[in-house]
């Protein structure tokens, strides 16, 4: 994910520009920007429901909008209020530093404790943080700022010490009037049962629970590849290993050959980039970042499709889908 996050920095990740309804990936948001600020944060939306495509890449856009609401929320440790919203705008003399032209502008708003006018002309740079050791990598917005400027827009920074910040994305409006559609996956059988996620990072781990919940999965979430295997000792009923490929202790490779060896036949999806795909046998099922719910339901009904043809059936979970960790 580092290198990622550098990529985009760079302005050499590889996105999937498309036209994109920015009121639907909002409200499709949420739920997991809601749990992720916690009781503390008031969350407002303020998106009207007739806005242009925005060109920009769904994945991307929404991981740099969580990176912001999880920021905001860091920003406000005693509660507030965070208001996410978008707006056709075109630039004005105040944004000399934005191209001509017309723009979808999603702005995160936070009641936090703002930034002072050094800070936040660093607040782009990479590793520049003012969190504590340990509470951030100093790259969210780093990542935005290049996901935006690659995608032709920008990001702009308003934000008064003591009184809040806003962080706004600029994505230009598409010229495509329709969105894509997204294929049809059909499955033989429902795609469900116990899921093992396994991912250092908390904010993907989360993201990628809640597309597991969505599809009907119960989610057992571990952290790192030694604690993934210790929630393998400890549970009973196991359907499938989702697992990053690299993390510190133990690689995804390593933790597939080590349930390989503990449990004969479990199913391990890797997921990993394309830049760190150096190490993984091309025999072992892997989904490649980013990726949508639809490729992540694709990869897991391919993958338990095949096992059910190699192995007597079992039947999935059933019952109330649940996450733990």
């Amino acid at each position: 994910m580092l290198v990622q996050r550098l990529l985009a920095f760079a302005r050499r990740q590889p996105l999937q520009p498309e036209a994109v309804d920015i009121p639907a990936l909002i409200a499709g948001m949420r739920d997991l920007v809601t749990t992720t600020c916690g009781p503390k944060i008031e969350i407002q939306m303020e998106v009207p429901d007739e806005l242009p495509l925005a060109l920009a890449d769904t994945n991307q856009i929404e991981m740099a909008l969580l990176n912001l609401s999880v920021n905001a929320r860091d920003a406000m440790p005693s509660g507030g209020r965070l208001v996410i919203a978008a707006r056709r705008m075109t630039p004005d003399l105040g944004h000399s530093e934005i191209g001509d032209g017309d723009y979808v502008v999603i702005s995160v708003t936070d009641t936090g404790h703002g930034m002072d006018e050094a800070t936040r002309r660093r607040a782009i740079e990479p590793f520049f943080s003012t969190k504590g050791i340990g509470q951030g990598t100093g790259l969210g917005l780093s990542m935005a700022h290049g996901l935006a400027l690659q995608l032709g827009g920008a990001l702009t920074i308003d934000s008064v010490l003591d009184a809040g910040t806003t962080v706004s994305l600029w994505l230009p409006v598409s010229t495509h009037t329709e969105t894509r559609s997204s294929p049809t996956v059909t499955h033989a059988a429902p795609v469900t049962g116990v899921a093992l996620l396994v991912d250092d990072e908390d904010l993907v781990r989360a993201s990628t629970c809640d597309m597991l919940v969505e599809l009907g999965f119960q989610v057992i979430e571990a952290s790192s590849g030694p604690q993934a295997l210790a929630e393998l000792a400890r549970i009973g009923r196991v359907d499938v290993v989702i697992t990053d490929h690299l993390m510190p202790e133990m690689t995804g490779v390593e933790l597939a050959n080590a349930v390989a060896r503990e449990r004969p036949g479990m199913p391990v999806l890797i997921v990993s980039g394309y830049s760190d795909a150096i190490g993984i046998d091309a025999q072992l099922p892997r989904l490649e970042k980013p990726f949508r719910q639809i490729d992540l339901s694709a990869a897991l009904a391919s993958l338990l499709a095949k096992l059910k043809h190699t192995q007597p059936a079992t039947g999935c979970a059933n019952g109330d889908v649940q996450k733990t960790g």
